[in-house]
C-alpha cells in the first residue's frame, strides 16, 4: 500500500497511556502487579497470577501517575516511587497489598531518595540512600517496611558516589570519584574503607561493581580494564581473583540474569546492532532455546522472578510490535502470554527498523537505526523523502533496535527516521565512548552530519527537507545543528536541551557532585581558561545569531538537570535577533514530559511544525491540548492551528 494511503495512527494511541505496563511477579509466585490507567492516571494494579480477570487497582493517584513499581521481599508490600512535578526528589512508598494502604518511607522534603537493596534474607528491610544531611552526598540507611523506622548504615563523610551491599544488606564495596579523574573501588571491612581497585578515567564509565552472590564470597564486575569492551567477571572476595564469564568483541555487557537461589549469573546480554544472549549456566540452556523458538524479535528477562526460580517474567517485542509480556514456567517449559502494552496499535501498519553501520569521516563505525515511511517494502524509500534525524540523550547512552514510538509516529507521517550512535555513546566499547571526550558540538556533531550525508548519498533523505530533533543531549544537538551547521537542516525540535554548557555545568543538581569530574573531563573543565573557552565555543547560545531556520522548544519548568533558564535564554536570543522560535513550557513537568496530556499536546504541536517545514502528513491538533498545562510564550502563530487550539483549550 502506498504510504499516502496508510491510515494515520492517532497520536493518542502512540503517546497516551499504555493499557498495562511493568508487570512484576511476587516472590512467592501468587500475584502479578502492574501499572495501568485508573481514571486516566497510571496506578498500581494487582491480580492473582492465575486469575488476571480479578484485577483491582491498589492506588488512587490523580496527578502525574506512578512511574515505577516492584515487589518487596516480604510478598506483602509493593514499592513505588513518586516525585513532585518532575523535580526528581523521589519519595519511596510501601504499599500493603492486603489493605491497599501506602506508607511514605522517605517523608522528607527536598531529598533525592534511592532504594539500593532488597532481598529475601531481610524481607522487612530496605537499604536506601538519602541526602538529607548533605544535599551533595547520600548516606546509607536501613528502613523498616512495617514501621518506617530507619537505622544508619554508613554516614557518607568520604564523598562516596555509590555503595554495593551483599544480600543481607551489609555494606561491602563503595565507589569514590578521584580528583584526578576516574574512580577508586573501595572494600569495606572491619568498619573501614580500603582501596581495592583504581579505575582510570578511560575506564570509569565502562567499569564498575554489580552485586554479590547469595553466599557473599564473590561479586560481579563489569570491566574494560586492559580491553576495549566491558566483559563480565566473577571476583572472589577472599583472594580477589577474577574469572571472565562473558564478553563480546563489539559490545559491552548489558543485562545479567541471576539464578534465584545462588544469585550466580546464568546468562548475559550484549547489544551491538541487535541483542544477543550468552548462556553461562548449562542448566538453563534448554530454557533459552525454548524461549528463542517461541518468541519473535528480542526479549528481556526481568530482574524479578520467584524465589524458587521456577517462574520468569519475559518481555518480548520488535520494531513493529510494542512490548508483549509473558510468564515462563521452567518446570513445564511453558510460555504463557500475559498481556500487551499497546494492543490498540494492532490495526495499524507499523514500519520495520533497519540496523545500519555508517562510517564516520575518520573511520568510526556508527551503529544506527533507520525507519523508512510505512508502506515502503525495502530498506530504502523508492525516492528521497523528508527525513528526521532523531538524536538520543545522555550523551552517555545509546539507541537500540526495537519498538520506538517516535520512529513509528514519524514514519507513519511520511518521514524517514534516522537514529545514530555518535561517538560518546555507550555500550559499544570504551574507545568509542572516549572518542567523544571534549567533542560536544565538534566531532560528536560531525558524526551526525556524516549520517545525514550518508542518508542523502543513499537516496533516503531529500537534502532540502531534513529536520533534527531530540531530548536532553538530543535537544542540545538540535540547537547545535541549527547554530553550527545552519545550511544542513530546514528546522529543529529541542526538548529540554541545554543551550549554554557553562550554565549547564554550573547548575547541575547538588547530588551529582560525584559526577562533576566526569563532566569536566568529557565536556570541558569550567575551572580552567581552556575549558571555559571550549564550553563557550560549543554553546549554541553564543552562536544564536547564526540560526536561520525555524525552531520549536519544549521545556519542563521543574527540570533539575537542564534548568528552564537554558531554554529561556536561547528563546530570548532568537527573539532579539528576529528569528522564528516557538516556545512551549510545562509548569508541572521536569526533564521530559510524563503526563500523557502534556506528551500528546507537545507531539501535536511538533507534528504541525514538521508538516509545515517538511511537508509530511499531519493529524489536526484538534483537542490534543485539552488537559495539558502548556504555556506558549512565543511563536504560536508559527504553527498552523496552534493559536486556535490554545483558545479552545483555555
Amino acid at each position: 500500500m502506498p504510504a499516502a494511503q496508510i491510515p494515520l495512527i492517532p497520536r493518542t494511541k502512540l503517546f497516551g497511556n499504555p493499557d498495562r505496563l511493568q508487570p512484576q511477579i511476587s516472590r512467592d509466585g501468587r500475584y502479578l502487579s502492574w501499572l495501568a490507567p485508573r481514571d486516566g492516571v497510571m496506578n498500581v494494579w494487582l491480580a492473582p497470577l492465575a486469575e488476571l480477570d480479578r484485577a483491582r487497582p491498589l492506588t488512587r493517584d490523580t496527578g502525574r501517575g506512578i512511574p515505577y513499581q516492584l515487589w518487596a521481599a516480604d510478598n506483602r508490600h509493593i514499592l513505588y516511587a513518586q516525585d513532585r512535578g518532575g523535580n526528581e526528589n523521589w519519595h519511596w512508598y510501601a504499599l500493603d497489598v492486603e489493605s491497599a494502604e501506602a506508607r511514605d518511607l522517605t517523608p522528607i522534603e527536598g531529598v533525592n531518595a534511592m532504594v539500593v537493596g532488597i532481598d529475601r534474607d531481610a524481607p522487612d528491610t530496605l537499604a536506601v540512600l538519602l541526602n538529607d544531611r548533605d544535599a551533595r552526598w547520600h548516606d546509607l540507611w536501613r528502613i523498616s517496611l512495617k514501621s518506617g523506622e530507619r537505622q544508619l548504615i554508613h554516614q557518607n563523610s568520604a564523598e562516596i558516589a555509590s555503595y554495593v551491599l551483599d544480600r543481607q544488606l551489609n555494606l561491602r564495596l563503595a565507589v569514590r570519584t578521584l580528583a584526578e579523574g576516574g574512580k577508586a573501588l573501595l572494600r569495606f571491612e572491619d568498619g573501614k574503607l580500603e582501596e581495592l581497585l583504581r579505575i582510570s578515567h578511560e575506564d570509569d564509565l565502562t567499569t564498575g561493581p554489580w552485586g554479590f552472590n547469595r553466599q557473599g564470597d564473590a561479586w560481579l564486575l563489569s570491566s574494560s580494564i586492559g580491553r576495549d569492551t566491558a566483559a563480565l567477571f566473577r571476583v572472589d572476595w577472599a583472594s580477589g581473583a577474577q574469572t571472565q564469564l562473558a564478553e563480546h568483541a563489539k559490545a559491552n555487557v548489558g543485562s545479567v540474569c541471576l539464578d534465584a537461589e545462588t544469585l550466580e549469573p546464568i546468562a548475559a546480554s550484549f547489544t551491538h546492532l541487535t541483542q544477543h544472549w550468552q548462556v553461562l549456566a548449562p542448566e538453563v540452556a534448554s530454557d533459552f532455546a525454548a524461549l528463542k523458538a517461541e518468541l519473535t524479535g528480542e526479549y528481556l528477562l526481568e530482574t524479578t522472578q520467584t524465589n524458587a526460580g521456577n517462574l520468569w517474567l519475559i518481555t518480548a517485542g520488535s520494531a513493529e510490535a510494542p512490548a508483549v509480556y509473558h510468564v515462563y514456567d521452567r518446570t513445564t517449559r511453558r510460555l504463557t502470554k500475559l498481556f500487551e502494552a499497546r494492543p490498540q496499535l494492532k490495526p495499524y501498519t507499523l514500519a520495520p527498523m533497519h540496523p545500519e553501520i555508517i562510517r564516520s569521516r575518520d573511520g568510526l563505525d556508527l551503529v544506527s537505526y533507520l525507519t523508512v515511511p510505512a508502506g515502503d517494502t525495502g530498506t530504502r524509500p523508492q525516492a528521497p523523502v523528508p527525513t528526521v534525524l532523531l538524536v538520543h540523550g545522555g550523551p552517555w547512552a545509546r539507541d537500540v533496535y526495537g519498538y520506538h514510538p517516535q520512529h513509528q509516529w514519524l514514519a507513519n507521517r511520511g518521514y524517514a527516521v534516522l537514529s545514530v550512535n555518535f561517538r560518546g555513546s555507550s555500550g559499544l566499547g570504551k574507545a568509542f565512548l572516549n572518542a567523544g571526550d571534549l567533542e560536544w558540538g565538534r566531532k560528536m556533531h560531525d558524526d551526525l552530519i556524516d549520517a545525514v550525508n550518508w542518508a542523502i548519498a543513499e537516496h533516503i533523505a531529500d537534502p532540502a527537507r531534513i529536520a533534527i530533533m531530540g531530548g536532553s543531549y538530543g535537544g542540545y544537538a538540535a540547537l547545535a545543528g541549527l547554530a553550527f551547521t545552519p545550511d544542513v537542516f530546514c528546522c529543529g525540535v529541542d526538548i529540554v536541551g541545554p543551550s549554554n554548557l557553562e550554565t549547564l555545568i554550573a547548575t547541575i543538581p547538588p547530588y551529582w557532585a560525584s559526577f562533576f569530574e566526569t563532566f569536566a573531563r568529557r565536556m570541558g573543565d569550567p575551572r580552567t581558561e581552556a575549558g571555559r573557552r571550549l564550553l563557550a565555543e560549543r554553546s549554541p547560545l553564543n552562536s544564536a545569531a547564526r540560526i536561520s531556520k525555524p525552531l520549536l522548544i519544549g521545556q519542563g519548568a521543574n527540570d533539575p538537570r537542564v534548568k528552564q533558564a537554558e531554554s529561556d535564554q536561547i528563546v530570548a536570543a532568537m527573539r532579539a535577533n528576529g528569528l522564528p522560535v516557538t516556545y512551549v513550557l510545562y509548569p508541572d513537568e521536569g526533564h521530559g514530559f510524563v503526563r500523557p496530556e502534556n506528551r500528546k499536546s507537545f507531539n501535536a504541536i511538533t507534528e504541525a511544525f514538521l508538516a509545515r517545514h517538511l511537508g509530511g502528513r499531519a493529524e489536526p491538533i484538534g483537542e490534543d491540548l485539552k488537559g495539558a498545562s502548556l504555556q506558549v510564550s512565543s511563536g504560536a502563530d508559527q504553527i498552523l492551528g496552534l493559536a486556535e487550539a490554545l483558545a479552545q483549550a483555555c
